[in-house]
């Protein structure tokens, strides 16, 4: 553990003593989350729809369906439990959850009018109101359908009510749909590990430049302790990069906190190690350091775009979907909105904290044996 130390310090000299790297650290993401919070689209479509149906008549599965055919929304699951549906909610499975209640179509035929409930995730901001707005239409549309039914079937009369549907929508964990709720602490995520990333990938690609990595080998120190004395200021300049982030989140934007900041820390501890151990393995692979930076960004673009930052991961090709799976940055981005936005507590978020901690040993594990292989 000494000599793990010893290393680190040393490292940790060489970032304080370069401003260009300090400033690349501390500076730079706070500007690029100051911009990138500002720029962001949606394009909704296949929204995860939950559907709580108590009526079970040919009108509320006729809603059900217009839903599924439209093409903005699929239903991913279905039941008589308003607690399974909310779970689901809670957990991001879904976004949307539709109640129809039970005689819905009773009270349509009887007095012309019957609600339904319309539950949006509204973590998301701008996105849960164009998915409000296209759920809104298909209701519409869909009672502008019964009117003519009526109509057509000579059931219509002066003194009838005409049908209509009342939609009551709540929105849930971002009631003012402020969308930078939910990009900052995506973008936050996204920055830390560009910057963690990239200058890990340049570590031992800039010994072997600077021909000291000979000289490190030599000396008592195992691989895994080199590996790890690499990681370990990086480590802690990602977790200070964090911690100064949520505060210009809280600050400029408002950036709710409503889950265990502590528990989120916690989770980025475990989620730096694969990002950080990632870098080290580009950069035992490649020979100089402008290599490792092509390499870097390639990696980082394609996690970056399959993260569902920018593009709602529900919205991407099926296929895109399954791969995105292998994507420690996705996971880490749904853990970091669960907490912060929803109020998301361990068992919430269980799945893709198990995935990361998977992504970590797995990706230190590399970095180790390709340094051994690259060393011996």
């Amino acid at each position: 553990m000494r000599r793990i130390l010893f290393l680190a310090r040393a490292e940790a000299l060489h970032v304080v003593r370069d401003r260009a790297t300090l400033a690349q650290v501390l500076v730079v993401p706070v500007v690029q989350l100051l911009i990138l919070s500002n720029a962001a689209t949606f394009k909704i479509a296949n929204t995860p729809t939950y559907v709580v149906d108590l009526d079970h008549t040919t009108a509320s599965r006729g809603l059900v369906t217009r839903f599924a055919a439209s093409g903005h929304f699929r239903v991913d699951a279905e039941s008589a439990s308003l607690d399974r549906a909310n779970d689901a909610l809670l957990r991001g499975d879904v976004t949307m959850v539709l109640t129809i209640p039970r005689d819905f179509e009773s009270d349509l035929v009887r007095a012309g009018a019957a609600p339904i409930e319309i539950e949006v995730n509204a973590e998301k901001g701008s996105a849960a109101g164009i998915v409000q707005a296209y759920a809104s239409s298909i209701v519409s549309s869909y009672a502008a359908e019964l009117d003519a039914k009526r109509s057509t079937h000579g059931l219509e009369s002066a003194s009838a009510p005409r049908p209509a549907i009342d939609v009551r929508t709540r929105y849930w964990y971002n009631a003012t749909l402020n969308y930078t709720h939910y990009m900052v602490p995506g973008i936050l995520v996204a920055l830390v590990t560009l910057i963690g990333t990239l200058l890990t990938a340049q570590n031992i690609a800039r010994e072997k430049e600077l021909g000291t990595l000979e000289q490190l080998n030599v000396t008592p120190i195992t691989r895994a302790q080199f590996i790890a004395a690499k990681l370990l200021p990086f480590w802690v300049l990602g977790l200070i990069d964090l911690a100064v982030g949520l505060v210009v989140g809280w600050a400029v934007f408002d950036i709710p906190m409503r889950g265990s900041v502590l528990l989120l820390f916690g989770c980025a501890m475990i989620y730096l190690v694969s990002a950080l151990a990632l870098g080290l393995w580009i950069s035992s692979v490649v020979e100089t350091q402008q290599q490792a930076m092509f390499v870097t960004f390639f990696v980082m673009n394609v996690y970056l775009l399959m993260s569902g930052l920018f593009t709602p991961v529900d919205s991407m090709a099926p296929w895109v979907q399954v791969v995105s799976q292998a994507n420690p940055v996705r996971h880490f981005v749904t853990i970091s909105r669960a907490i912060l936005v929803k109020g998301a507590g361990i068992r919430e978020i269980a799945r893709p904290l198990v995935t990361l901690v998977a992504f970590g040993v797995v990706a230190l594990t590399m970095a180790i044996r390709q340094y051994s292989k690259r060393t011996a």
